[in-house]
């Protein structure tokens, strides 16, 4: 009897310390090899529980976006003022999730068009306000067709690094933003409508006609001395700013430019310098260069040793064609590198 208690007691031992073995095991496996259970916090990849999405890894592209991401929430749309040779085709490339809105003001057939080729991208623009107004895209860019022109605001008149860095929330907080901020053409005071009355002393100068004209457009309003705004009727609005005029505003600027006895490009270069007033800014509208390039693109600490112009950035080119090839083509024919990157 002795060696059987003995017996029994040595083996009750042994199963007791398999059991703990076990449940040590089991335990060690649930806390470093099993996924958790419970529901873990969200990340920036996670969905919303609420039923909305946030943005996906197709909107993270860099090389496809413009602006910032924090304003990816509301609609941006573009309107291009173009014609049939003109080619606007890389914006779809390169920013995919803008709205398009591209027309033609000498192809009476294209899907987008004017009721008349007169007074150059004013009449798309007043043509798109007005026939959208009760369904305006939230962010509006204003802009030209090409990809390279010379006054796009980039060291190689590029309008892709441009818009890339075009800072979308600043135009929200702002209602209204030109997209251009060197002075060189138009400020600090392009046209001063009382003291060049009747002048003509170039062609696509509007001075002389400006007074007239700005007594008809803003009626009952005090004819400005001094205008002023970065030339070249590239800008952006918001829906809410477009909607502080009701649309009959819009209706009267286009008549007049359908109706006004001005040659095409002095009726346009008037609307020209006349966007910002319509966006309640005032007459003068000449913000430095160096705070334009910080809040409307992003380029903060520049050299900017005079108030319309930073180091680098732009540079009034010789003549308003660019050289066939362009940027790798210079303006004798010779070879040249882009003077900055397209990022």
């Amino acid at each position: 009897m002795p060696l059987h208690r003995r017996f029994t007691a040595r083996n009750a031992l042994i199963l007791l310390l398999v059991w703990l073995l076990l449940a040590l095991l089991f335990h060690l496996k649930a806390e470093l090899w099993d996924p958790p259970a419970t529901q873990h916090p969200l990340t920036s990849t996670d969905p919303p529980t609420d039923g909305h999405r946030g943005p996906s890894s197709q909107q993270s592209d860099p090389k496809k976006l413009g602006g910032t991401p924090a304003a990816s929430k509301r609609r941006t749309a573009v309107v291009i003022a173009s014609q049939k040779t003109e080619n606007a085709t890389w914006l779809d490339e390169y920013f995919p999730q803008w709205e398009k809105n591209t027309y033609r003001v000498d192809d009476e057939s294209a899907p987008l068009t004017v009721p008349k080729n007169k007074g150059r991208e004013s009449m798309v623009y007043l043509t798109f306000i007005i026939e959208n107004y009760d369904k305006l895209p939230d962010n509006i860019l204003f802009i030209h067709p090409n990809r390279y022109q010379w006054h796009n605001d980039d060291p190689d008149y590029d309008g892709l690094p441009m818009l890339r860095h075009f800072q979308i929330p600043y135009l929200e907080e702002e209602g209204y933003v030109n997209i251009r901020c060197a002075w060189s053409l138009g400020c600090p005071s392009e046209i001063r409508p009382l003291a060049e009355e009747g002048e003509h002393r170039a062609a696509v100068h509007a001075g002389g006609d400006y007074k007239k004209a700005f007594e008809k457009l803003f009626p009952g309003k005090p004819v400005p001395k001094y205008v002023g705004v970065s030339c070249c009727a590239q800008f952006a609005a918001t829906r809410e700013k477009i909607l502080e005029r009701p649309k009959s505003n819009y209706v009267y600027y286009r008549e007049w430019l359908l109706s006004t006895d001005l040659d095409d490009a002095i009726s346009g270069r008037i609307l020209e310098y006349s966007w910002h007033m319509i966006f309640g800014k005032e007459p003068v509208h000449c913000p430095s260069a160096e705070v334009c390039y910080c809040k409307v693109f992003g380029l903060c600490e520049l050299d900017c040793p005079e108030n319309g112009s930073c180091s680098g950035r732009y540079t009034l080119p010789p003549y308003s064609t660019l050289p066939n090839g362009w940027p790798f083509v210079g303006w004798k024919g010779e070879e040249r590198n882009r003077s900055a990157p397209e990022e």
